[in-house]
């Protein structure tokens, strides 16, 4: 017989009672963590008359600057609002070209940092330059090789601020460009955020990224912005909204104009260093934000498992397709509005692909987070 009979429990029913319950777990992953995007239906953005301050760091950003800054200053916004560019210590012609800019935009201002022999600092410090320079309460932040999709990208990340809600998660794309390399990165962040964002629908936000996110300067300082997690380099976003996020004070914006776009690592030394600088904010993250992401990754690499462990039996060799299908299937139906509403819809139909890459490749991420040490200031 091809197929276990049930007869008796010997090898071949446990391996398919193990895979039967893994691929109950990928589903229970998928809808805890891909199916509130999916549904969420966003209302119309609020008019809004708030004043509101972007924050840019900018090291050494002189070209990204001259072609993205542009994009930032004619936000077409109803309100008052205003640029704030930290130049953290740049030896390029960052400087100039902030002050270049100055001279067309009354909006933009700049703040300077020097380079002291003796104190060295990350990015934390620059976007705290940035964050008490800022004259308006409601801050929207970017990086300095950032763009947004639109020229509504302010509008629409400001309109989902409220009384109640404090902190805006908004989609930070990479830029599309040839290559597997380029659709790994784009497919990984594609995933973050479906996740982060799915949370945040939920009320249970862990995350956020720099990229593009929001958040008042009061809650802020509420929160006692970096000073519980100061010492590592990475945090400035996840790790604040790690901590200051609560069940009411989080929205979600994924209008098309609301993305921004970002240029991606182009080579897989330079995109495995990013990664491990990441992954060294995990353990700092609450319990229940680390059960969620730990569930996630343990349901996936659990189904891989048990697909190997059918192999071991004739009688459930043949299972192993079968599986696979269903979960492509599974996977391209949950993944199908998500795509479409974050503009990612190229990436849906070699989704599993990508999704198998990425199992192998990240624990050279985690071995690689054990190695990482940087003091260079970085995205």
């Amino acid at each position: 017989m091809l197929f276990p009979q049930f007869q008796t429990i010997g090898l071949p029913e446990l391996l398919c009672l193990v895979a039967a319950f893994s691929f109950i777990l990928i589903l229970v992953n998928y809808i805890l963590n891909y199916l509130p995007l999916a549904l969420f239906k966003e209302t119309p953005a609020n008019n809004t008359n708030e004043p509101v301050s972007i924050i840019i760091c900018a090291k050494n950003e002189d070209d990204n600057l001259t072609e993205f800054l542009p994009k930032i200053l004619t936000q077409n916004y109803p309100a008052e609002f205003e640029v704030i560019v930290v130049n953290d210590c740049s030896i390029d012609n960052t400087e100039n070209v902030i002050d270049e800019f100055a001279k067309i935009f009354p909006n933009l201002r700049k703040a300077n940092i020097k380079e002291d022999a003796y104190y060295k600092h990350g990015k934390k410090f620059a976007l705290l330059v940035g964050i008490k320079a800022a004259r308006f309460n409601r801050l929207v932040l970017t990086d300095a090789d950032c763009y947004p999709a639109s020229n509504n990208w302010l509008k629409q990340m400001a309109a989902r601020f409220s009384i109640e809600k404090e902190i805006i998660l908004g989609y930070g794309a990479y830029e599309k460009q040839k290559g597997l390399l380029n659709k790994l990165i784009r497919f990984d962040a594609f995933i973050i955020a479906v996740q982060y964002l799915s949370a945040g629908i939920k009320n249970k936000a862990y995350m956020g990224v720099g990229r593009n996110l929001a958040y008042n300067k009061d809650t802020f300082f509420k929160n006692k912005g970096f000073a519980n997690h100061y010492h590592i380099q990475s945090g400035d976003d996840d790790l604040f909204v790690n901590e200051a996020a609560t069940a009411t004070n989080v929205a979600v914006c994924v209008s098309h104009d609301a993305i921004t776009f970002s240029k991606p690592k182009t080579t897989f030394k330079e995109w495995r260093m990013q990664k491990a600088r990441h992954l060294t904010t995990a353990p700092l993250y609450k319990a229940a934000s680390k059960s969620r992401i730990t569930f996630s990754y343990f349901s996936q690499y659990f189904f891989l498992l048990s697909l190997i462990g059918l192999f071991l039996s004739i009688n459930t060799v043949l299972l192993v397709p079968i599986l696979l299908t269903l979960k492509m299937i599974v996977q391209v139906i949950f993944l199908n509005k998500a795509s479409k509403k974050l503009k990612e819809p190229d990436l849906l139909f070699a989704s599993f692909f990508y999704e198998l890459l990425l199992l192998f490749i990240y624990p050279i991420f985690h071995l690689n987070k054990f190695l990482y040490r940087s003091n260079k200031w970085m995205n």
